[in-house]
C-alpha cells in the first residue's frame, strides 16, 4: 500500500544516489519534494486523485511524473536506474558520521572505495590519510565511526513515541541539574513530526561547560562525540544523536526558530527578510552589521511582517502566507480541553478511587469524564466494573463536573448484550471493515467514539467514513491504534471530529496526551474540531460548523 513515508524515503534515496553522481542542484529538489511528502497531512493519493500534486512545494513536472508512477506501481523506474549505477554500499558509507556525499563521491572516485570494507583497507594503506583535508584526526574518527558501525542520523528515523519520553527527561535534567535559564526542545520533535532522526536542544547558561558535564553525564548517554565552547553532540546507549547548543540570550529566539525548522519554512523566511532588507540567522535578524531582533520567537516574525507560527505548521505548506494575511487558524490548546471521553481504570476500582480522580480532572479544566465500564467482544462481556462502581458513577453530579458511562464495543458484538449494560455512549474497537456494523445499522446507535483498532493505511479511509456516517470522533495520538497527523487531517477533510486522550491518568498518559495535541495541531484541528473541548451534550444527530459537521462531545 503506497504511503507518504515510503514515497519520502524513495525520493530521499534519489537524491542521494544524484550526489553520489556528482549532480549539482536535482539532488535538492528531490530532498525539498521528500520533505513535503513526508509532513503533508493527506494521504498522498489522494492529493493526487484529485490532481494536487503540481500544489505540493518541491514538486514540478518531472518528479510528479514519479510519484504517479509510485502511486501506480510502487516503483520508480529512475531511481532502479539510478540503483543500478551506484555500488549499494556507498549508500551506507555515506551516512557515516561526519561524511556525507561529497566525501564519499571523493572515496569512490580517487581510492575506488565501493562499501565499509574497501574503505577500512584504504585507511589501513594509508590512502584515505593521503587525501587532501583528511589529517589524522578526521582519519580517527572516521576509523572510529567504521568500528562502531554506527551510522549517522539521516540513515533512519526513529517514532517519535519512542523518543518523546526520553526527550522530556532529558529536557527536565537540564533544567533542574544544571546552571540554565532556558531549555527547550527544537528540531523536527518540537514539530510534532511523526518520525524523527535526532534530538536538538537549546539552553542559555553563562556556565556552559557545567551544562555539558551534566549533559553528558547522564544514563542515557551511551558515547560524547564532540564538545566545543557552545556545542556538545553526543549518542545515546539506543544510537540516537543528540545536540545541545548554548546561546545567548539575546540569540535565543532566532536559533529556536532556526533550529526548529522546517528547513523549507526557513528558506522562505529568509527570502522575506530579504525583501525587508534584513538577514536571518540562527544568531539573530541583523540589518547589515546591527542585529535588530532575536532575543524571542514573536519578534523575529515580527521583524518580518509575520504573526507567530505554531511550531506544528511550519512546514512551507502555504502556513506563512496565511499568517500574513490573517487567514491561519488557531490549533487547538491544551487549556481547550474540557472532557476525557475514554478512560479504562482497573476492574477492582473502587467507588472512593473517584475522589482524587475528580480532584486530578478538575485540576486539568476538565467538566466531564467518560469511564469505560464494560468492554463487550464478539461472544459476551469481556469485562465489567462492580455493580457498587457503576452507582457511584451515575450518582447525580454535582457542581460543574459530571461522571459519564461508556461501553466498548466491537463491530460484532450482540446488540441485546450491549443494550442490557446500558451505556450512556458507545465506544467502538476493534477492525471497521467487515460487513458486521454496516450489515445492522443498529449496532452503530450511540456509537460517539472509534477507538482501540489497528489504523494500518488501507484501514483509515473506512474508519473516517464509517465515524462520518455514525457521527463519532476518531482518537488522534502515538500508536497504531489512533490517527496521526495525516490521517488525523484526512478526517478533518471529511467533517470528522477528532479526540484527544488527556493527561489525566498521569504517567504515560501524559506523553501520550501531549503527543496527540501535537499531532492534532500539526493536522490544523482547531477546538472545534476537537470532541472532548465541546461542553457535554447527551448524543444526538451530527451537528455542523462552518459548513461541516461540528465536533460534538456527544
Amino acid at each position: 500500500m503506497p504511503s507518504n513515508a515510503e514515497a519520502a524515503s524513495l525520493l530521499r534515496e534519489i537524491a542521494d544516489l544524484l550526489d553520489l553522481q556528482g549532480e549539482r542542484f536535482k539532488p535538492e529538489a528531490y530532498r525539498r519534494a521528500a520533505r513535503s511528502v513526508e509532513s503533508l497531512t493527506e494521504e498522498l493519493g489522494a492529493v493526487a486523485g484529485r490532481h494536487g500534486l503540481r500544489d505540493v512545494p518541491g514538486i514540478g513536472e518531472a518528479i510528479e511524473a514519479k510519484v504517479g508512477e509510485y502511486l501506480a506501481t510502487g516503483t520508480i523506474p529512475y531511481l532502479e536506474r539510478l540503483r543500478g549505477e551506484v555500488p549499494p554500499g556507498l549508500l551506507e558509507l555515506m551516512r557515516l558520521p561526519g561524511v556525507g556525499p561529497k566525501t564519499t563521491r571523493r572515496f569512490w572516485t580517487e581510492l575506488g572505495v565501493i562499501d565499509r570494507t574497501s574503505l577500512t583497507g584504504a585507511i589501513d594503506s594509508g590512502r584515505v590519510a593521503g587525501l587532501k583535508g583528511f589529517g589524522a584526526r578526521k582519519v580517527e574518527q572516521l576509523t572510529a565511526a567504521l568500528a562502531a558501525g554506527s551510522t549517522g542520523p539521516s540513515s533512519a528515523r526513529t517514532p517519535i513515541e519512542s523518543v518523546y519520553g526520553l526527550a522530556r527527561s532529558i529536557r527536565e535534567a537540564l533544567r533542574s541539574r544544571s546552571p540554565t535559564d532556558q531549555v527547550e526542545i527544537a528540531g523536527s520533535l518540537r514539530r510534532f513530526r511523526e518520525t524523527v532522526g535526532d534530538l536538538d536542544f537549546l539552553v542559555t547558561s553563562r556556565e556552559p561547560e557545567k551544562v555539558f558535564d551534566v549533559f553528558s553525564a547522564l544514563p542515557e548517554v551511551g558515547e560524547v562525540r564532540m564538545r566545543g565552547p557552545t556545542k556538545e553532540t553526543v549518542v545515546l546507549r539506543t544510537g540516537l544523536q543528540v545536540d545541545l547548543r548554548v546561546v545567548r540570550p539575546e540569540e535565543f529566539g532566532a536559533a529556536l526558530q532556526y533550529f526548529t525548522g522546517s528547513k523549507d519554512h526557513n528558506v522562505r523566511l529568509r527570502s522575506l527578510a530579504r525583501d525587508r532588507g534584513l538577514k536571518i540567522n540562527e544568531y539573530g535578524v541583523f540589518r547589515e552589521e546591527e542585529r535588530v531582533g532575536g532575543r524571542t520567537e514573536e519578534e523575529v516574525y515580527g521583524l518580518l511582517g509575520v504573526p507567530w507560527i505554531p511550531p506544528e505548521l511550519r512546514e512551507d505548506h502555504g502556513e506563512i502566507d496565511r499568517a500574513r494575511e490573517g487567514r491561519l487558524p488557531t490549533p487547538v490548546a491544551a487549556n481547550d480541553l474540557v472532557g476525557e471521553l475514554h478512560l479504562h481504570l482497573p476492574e477492582n476500582a473502587a467507588p472512593a478511587d473517584l475522589g482524587p480522580l475528580r480532584r486530578r480532572a478538575e485540576q486539568l479544566g476538565l467538566r466531564y469524564v467518560g469511564i469505560v465500564v464494560a468492554a463487550v467482544g464478539g461472544t459476551g462481556t469481556t469485562s465489567q466494573l462492580s455493580p457498587e462502581m457503576r452507582d457511584a458513577i451515575r450518582a447525580p453530579a454535582t457542581g460543574r463536573f459530571r461522571w459519564l458511562e461508556a461501553v466498548e464495543v466491537e463491530p460484532g458484538a450482540d446488540p441485546a448484550v450491549v443494550g442490557r449494560l446500558g451505556g450512556a455512549y458507545r465506544i467502538l474497537r476493534g477492525p471497521v471493515d467487515g460487513a458486521g456494523p454496516s450489515a445492522a445499522a443498529d449496532r452503530w446507535t450511540g456509537v460517539r467514539l472509534i477507538a482501540h483498532g489497528p489504523v494500518a493505511s488501507s484501514d483509515v479511509r473506512a474508519r473516517i467514513e464509517r465515524a462520518r456516517s455514525a457521527g463519532a470522533a476518531l482518537e488522534v495520538g502515538p500508536g497504531a491504534e489512533r490517527l496521526d497527523s495525516v490521517s488525523a487531517g484526512a478526517a478533518r477533510e471529511r467533517g470528522v471530529a477528532l479526540a484527544i486522550p488527556t493527561a489525566l491518568p498521569g504517567g504515560e498518559a501524559t506523553v501520550v496526551h501531549e503527543i496527540a495535541l501535537g499531532f492534532a495541531r500539526r493536522a490544523g484541528a482547531t477546538r472545534d474540531e476537537i470532541a472532548n473541548a465541546q461542553p457535554w451534550r447527551e448524543p444526538t444527530a451530527g451537528q455542523t460548523v462552518g459548513g461541516r459537521r461540528r465536533a460534538t462531545a456527544t
